[in-house]
């Protein structure tokens, strides 16, 4: 596993060593086996949830993707609130539910097909309307789909993504700081155990 500005960099290399401790190992190994079929969501509520997964992490064709479908089904399933929520917002599954059926029926209201059968640049444009809160279906319920694309839509799919450890290899990060820890925090430092960047040569 590798990423353009860390050629060869895996992190799952640190398994065995002072950086990851045995909890560390085992919330890894349970994103890692995650199921890649949903176990909360229906099929068609699945298949939207991929779509615009896809749309707003467009990931690269030469490695296998981060399950962000999966690992947002998983949170659903096992209702693993923030801690906090917007009052304007139903909760967690609520939200999702709701959010997924809205975007649905706002596709078939304008192209006769479900969200996942649009291409491209007609679902680019209805999340758009969405983050702009131009959408007013019937079946948003209430909710602002504005508020449910920037709060919760947006948010759970990055955190999904950037919790992975495929996301990490792409960055260079070095996964949780147990039991080494960081020590050079300062601008453009890192420490011996941490990824080199590939930075591009100038002339």
């Amino acid at each position: 596993m590798s990423g353009a500005r860390y050629p060869g960099y895996d992190v799952l290399a640190k398994r065995h060593t002072p950086s990851w401790n045995e909890k560390t190992r085992r919330v890894i190994d349970q994103r890692l086996a995650l199921p890649r079929e949903p176990r909360f969501l229906d099929a068609a509520e699945w298949q939207t949830l991929e779509a615009v997964a896809a749309r707003v992490v467009p990931q690269p064709p030469d490695r296998p993707p981060v399950p962000i479908a999966a690992m947002i089904d998983d949170k659903l399933k096992e209702d693993r609130r923030d801690g906090y929520r917007d009052a304007r917002l139903p909760p967690l599954r609520e939200a999702w539910r709701r959010g997924l059926a809205a975007l649905d029926a706002e596709a078939r209201q304008r192209f006769r097909v479900p969200f996942h059968s649009i291409d491209s640049a007609e679902q680019d444009a209805l999340l758009e309307a969405a983050q702009g809160g131009r959408l007013a279906h019937p079946a948003w319920g209430g909710m602002r789909c504005g508020l449910f694309f920037a709060k919760r839509l947006l948010l759970d799919i990055v955190t999904a993504y950037y919790g992975h450890p495929t996301a990490w290899s792409e960055i260079g990060f070095g996964g949780p700081a147990s039991p080494r820890g960081y020590v050079r925090m300062e601008f453009d430092r890192r420490d011996p155990w941490e990824a080199v960047e590939d930075k591009p040569h100038a002339g």
